[in-house]
């Protein structure tokens, strides 16, 4: 009966991770948020009768509830765990319209906050992740651990393509693809594959009420889009996304030369 701690499955991605993987009644599925209350009410809504899914209450930029959060999951599990899926994220619109320099001259101090806020979420909340629940993971069967990324950390895409947008999300995810490898490199030896999945882009609503200003920037980038991936026509469902990484993450491990790798969810570099 495979286990699985999946973070931020209130809504988007998470909640299609939560939904796709506790349809089968072996697994047993954990996830982690921030509001219980509605969470809750939304699972038993759209996703009744399902015994396998306990929903814990964190948030994931509190180190003390992760680790209450991580104790409740040892009594659930009986102290060991499969997977370890790090979904939850911040995803800024302050960043996603306009590049660096002119966030940094217009707004300097709102910058570093915002910065501040993607390392805290993306990146510092997840190193305590991985430490909180690795003992599980020692003790599980799979041992896998995942992150989901993004292609926007790709710095030869950024370049290639002068995507100037993102800046600030771009650089926490490339902070985290770091310390996925770094911890990959401390715990391959013990059989645990770290991997940085990119789900491609998906359509969760986020550009729905953009201003035109924003609409400018956002053209920017679904032409810088379009010039890397030519076939590129629109944006995932969460339901194909999820799919596609699942089954990327079924087909890797240390022996296929993915420990503390960066893909897609084609398997490869290709992020759309």
């Amino acid at each position: 009966m495979p286990s699985y701690v999946i973070t931020g499955v209130s809504k988007g991605l998470g909640f299609e991770f939560l939904r796709q993987i506790s349809s089968d009644p072996n697994n047993t599925v954990v996830g982690i948020v921030r509001d219980k209350p509605r969470t809750d009410k939304r699972v038993a809504e759209e996703l009744p009768g399902r015994s396998n899914i306990h929903i814990l209450q964190a948030d994931t930029t509190v180190y003390d509830q992760l680790k209450e959060a991580a104790e409740a999951a040892d009594r659930i599990l009986g102290g060991k765990l499969d997977y370890l899926i790090a979904n939850a994220g911040y995803v800024s619109l302050y960043d996603g319209f306009h590049g660096i320099g002119t966030l940094g001259t217009q707004s300097p101090m709102e910058t570093q906050q915002d910065l501040q806020k993607s390392m805290e979420v993306n990146v510092y909340a997840n190193i305590h992740l991985y430490n909180l629940f690795l003992p599980l993971v020692l003790k599980g069967e799979v041992k896998k651990v995942i992150v989901i990324s993004s292609g926007l950390a790709d710095t030869e895409l950024t370049t290639q393509y002068d995507l100037d947008v993102t800046s600030l999300y771009s650089i926490s995810k490339a902070a985290m693809n770091m310390a996925t490898a770094k911890f990959s490199a401390q715990y391959r030896k013990e059989g645990v594959l770290f991997l940085s999945l990119c789900p491609g882009m998906v359509d969760v609503g986020r550009y729905d009420n953009v201003t035109p200003e924003q609409a400018a920037g956002l053209g920017r980038m679904m032409q810088s889009f379009k010039e890397y991936a030519p076939h590129f026509e629109k944006p995932a469902t969460p339901e194909e996304a999820i799919k596609d990484v699942i089954k990327v993450w079924e087909n890797s491990s240390i022996e296929n030369g993915n420990a503390g790798a960066f893909i897609s969810h084609l398997g490869n570099k290709k992020w759309l």
